[in-house]
């Protein structure tokens, strides 16, 4: 009991680290095994130092990540392969899984015709009221043979208290694969297939005062991700069925290239046989959250930010290639100077502007066990409104570029923005993984662009997005089993999930079992997806084009 305790109680901090790592020297330690690779380590606050950069290295401490959000299946080729009688894919025999903010069991979107659920498993990490899963120590699982008990009795959440409160979830889920309704002309893209849900446990609080997240904003642990992924991966294998992994969140943390630890992971299940991971891309290309520069031997760089609200606090980084070092100095809105140091790994700055009464730390720390890429990690604490200005210096260069990031919108406070900002390089980890599927989005009811969909490339040069899909006005269902709308590149990942599906079963009932995963169902799309006149593919707006999952089938069978 104690350490479920420890897993939910704000005063204990959350560590990542290697499961091949040295466990830190605490009594009663508490830990969590992530897929034999990680460990997440629960440490009582009262007996290490508090949080911070410099102290527990930036890779280990836990980032945050929030939901992606701002006649789709027609123009991704989706309702072509339902309804073609040579074809009829639907889904089935497809696991399609989703870790978000819940779904709501009782919609009709997720039932079969006799009223039976199509919802094979939910973990609901939220709450402990019931069995936890094998190999975890915390939340509750529900099977399918509860849900259908459930779903048979008057107040159906006496025995499934599992709710999405905020919706999210469940209208990704319906897009992706809700069953047939005659009546409001609706369908999901996979109505068939199966679907399992983790709904993610809300962040800590000393997690939320971290990184400064903004009250009411949903955020949710990188370790609490990666039990997710873990759980749904086995899921599958238990069930022994074809697993699509659909990922609606991001983060503006960890733009080291393709590397991180959540992104590895994700390249290594989108490489496993029949598995496909498909990641939203996310929408802040127009938030003006990204800086490009670029120094030279004899030249430095001046950024600029405007923060146009007195505030508690926000995060900048800024991350270096393997071959780069910098060294940075910060001046206030009222002239105030902290001057530039000499550079090592591990390094702590610290200041005090008197005038503005705000606190700044700088960490410096070089490499992971991924990458040798530089971080500095710049902690406003209490920034007064006015333009606060950072220069950047060469200390030890190759190209000398580097990319800097503000937090993503939904957890910024005010408006804090780069006054010379680029909109490129703005897809949110992890849809910077190589392997998985990054999906963007575009106007599918004008068929235009959509201009909030994050660019690329990855910050290491790999091409992403992959491809988009539909994004605007997406039809759907809701929490309430109404029928709604959603815009955003979740909705765009959803489509391209429920198409995957189509696209696995269609692999295996029509290929002759054809092996298949994320790299070869990527290759199958791109080779269909549409290409719009007179532009150039592949781009950082639209990858190699837009979903056309007919399209993608036409041309395989044609080979």
């Amino acid at each position: 009991m104690h350490c479920t305790e420890a897993v939910y109680s704000n005063n204990y901090y959350d560590i990542i680290g290697s499961i091949s790592g040295s466990a830190p020297a605490v009594e009663n330690l508490c830990e969590q095994n992530i897929a034999n690779r990680y460990t997440v380590y629960y440490l009582n606050r009262d007996e290490v130092p508090p949080l911070s950069v410099g102290t527990y290295k930036y890779i280990n401490i836990p980032k945050c990540y929030t939901i992606l959000d701002q006649s789709a299946l027609e123009a991704s080729g989706i309702t072509r392969v339902q309804t073609q009688r040579n074809l009829e894919l639907f889904g089935d025999g497809i696991l399609i899984g989703f870790l978000d903010t819940g779904i709501q069991y009782e919609n009709e979107a997720f039932r079969n015709t006799d009223g039976s659920s199509r919802i094979v498993s939910i973990w609901d990490q939220s709450i402990d009221t019931g069995p936890h899963p094998e190999g975890f120590i915390y939340g509750t699982e529900y099977t399918k043979e509860e849900l259908d008990f459930a779903l048979q009795q008057e107040n159906p959440r006496e025995f499934v208290p599992q709710t999405d409160e905020v919706g999210h979830g469940t209208m990704l889920a319906a897009i992706a694969a809700g069953s047939e309704d005659i009546r409001n002309d609706f369908i999901g893209a996979a109505p068939y297939a199966d679907i399992a849900m983790v709904k993610l446990k809300p962040a800590k609080q000393y997690l939320r005062d971290f990184y400064y997240i903004k009250d009411g904003a949903i955020a949710y642990q990188e370790n609490d991700i990666f039990a997710a992924i873990d759980y749904l991966n086995k899921l599958a294998d238990k069930r022994g069925e074809p697993l699509v992994l659909c990922i609606g969140l991001g983060t503006n943390q960890g733009h080291r290239g393709s590397g991180g630890r959540l992104t590895s992971y994700l390249d290594d299940i989108a490489a496993m046989y029949r598995r496909a991971v498909c990641i939203a891309v996310g929408d802040e290309a127009n938030a003006r959250h990204h800086y490009y520069g670029g120094v030279s031997d004899n030249n430095s760089d001046r950024v600029e930010i405007n923060v146009t609200e007195d505030m508690k606090g926000f995060i900048v980084e800024l991350w270096g290639h393997s071959s780069e070092l910098f060294a940075i100095s910060l001046t206030s809105p009222t002239g105030e100077v902290l001057q530039r140091v000499a550079v090592w790994n591990g390094q702590q700055q610290k200041q005090h502007f008197l005038l503005e009464n705000t606190h700044v730390i700088i960490d410096y720390q070089l490499g992971s066990e991924r990458s040798r890429e530089q971080l500095i990690h710049i902690d406003f604490e209490n920034p007064v409104r006015g333009l606060w200005m950072i220069e950047v210096f060469p200390y030890r260069i190759s190209d000398g570029n580097f990319n800097m990031y503000l937090p993503i919108s939904d957890f910024l406070e005010h408006d804090v923005y780069f006054v010379r900002s680029n909109p490129d390089t703005t897809i949110t980890v992890p849809s910077s993984a190589k392997i998985p599927m990054a999906v963007g989005g575009y106007n599918g009811i004008t068929n235009g662009v959509y201009l909030e969909s994050g660019r690329g490339y990855t910050t290491d040069g790999n091409i992403k997005p992959d491809y988009v899909a539909p994004a605007v006005n997406v039809s759907t269902k809701n929490q309430f089993g109404q029928m709604d709308r959603m815009t955003g590149t979740c909705a765009s990942v959803a489509i391209a999930a429920g198409a995957s599906a189509l696209l696995m079963e269609w692999n295996i009932s029509y290929m002759d079992n054809r092996t298949v995963n994320s790299i070869e169902l990527r290759n199958q799309i791109i080779n269909g997806a549409l290409k719009i006149p007179n532009q150039l593919f592949p781009n950082r707006e639209e990858g190699y084009g837009r979903l056309d999952i007919y399209q993608s089938i036409l041309n395989m069978r044609n080979l």
